[in-house]
């Protein structure tokens, strides 16, 4: 029933949404924002499939984590808009107020369930689940109750959310590091296995990426049903 109630049922609920404003989170990275309308909810690390309504194209459809937590009022999306954009994200980068987009979802089974130790492992764009999850943490739960941390790996040392993240871990309990290397990820990854082996585990990035660190995780002996992926693909 879990993967019905994750995944195909949600699917076919689809409603449009009323685009807001965007911003510049870093030099290709924008945040794009639409009203959430009162019925609208998700588990925070959730996705919704997202469609360009506005001009018709192909693949007018693309998976976007909800980087916003379901106690906050609207609807965020974050992405990496490069200077060659594809048809999907120019049109995404058109969006004026008032303009809408459709959104099916929410769906996918990265959220936390279990309470207990959890480590979240964020590759470059990947930190976008975990923005969501830390926030909804931050306003619906007690930190005491709930130890996590944070490892944000980003090769391109832009680190997008440092204010908020570094926020997080000033008034919780809420351990934050960012990483530039694979090799520093490794090390963490090794001290955070020896002392939490039965601890939860969840991967956000590039596949590439997500695939290696499970492989890792793995190999330490970390049990499979204990690592929750994200595979983010098209980085």
């Amino acid at each position: 029933m879990s993967f019905l109630a994750d995944n195909l049922i949600p699917i076919f609920k689809k409603r449009e949404l009323l685009f807001k404003e965007s911003y510049r989170e870093a030099e290709d990275v924008r945040t794009f924002v639409f009203e959430k309308e009162n019925d609208l909810s998700w588990k925070a690390g959730q996705y919704g499939l997202f469609t360009i309504t506005h001009k018709k194209m192909k693949k007018g459809t693309k998976p976007f984590s909800l980087s916003s937590a379901p106690a906050e009022n609207v609807v965020r999306i974050t992405t990496r808009i490069p200077e060659r954009p594809s048809d999907f994200k120019r049109a995404l980068s058109e969006l004026k107020t008032g303009m809408k987009v459709s959104m099916s979802g929410p769906l996918g089974p990265f959220y936390l369930k279990e309470q207990g130790p959890v480590l979240f492992v964020a590759g470059g764009i990947g930190i976008t689940p975990f923005r969501s999850m830390l926030q909804q943490l931050q306003l619906t739960e007690s930190q005491s109750e709930r130890p996590v941390k944070l490892l944000y790996l980003d090769g391109a040392q832009s680190h997008i959310y440092r204010s908020e993240l570094d926020g997080y871990a000033a008034d919780s309990a809420v351990d934050v590091q960012y990483l530039n290397l694979r090799d520093e990820l490794h090390a963490e990854l090794d001290r955070y296995a020896t002392l939490h082996a039965d601890g939860r585990y969840f991967v956000a990035g590039p596949k590439s990426m997500v695939d290696a660190v499970t492989v890792y995780l793995q190999n330490k002996k970390i049990p499979k049903r204990n690592i929750v992926k994200d595979a983010f693909f098209g980085y």
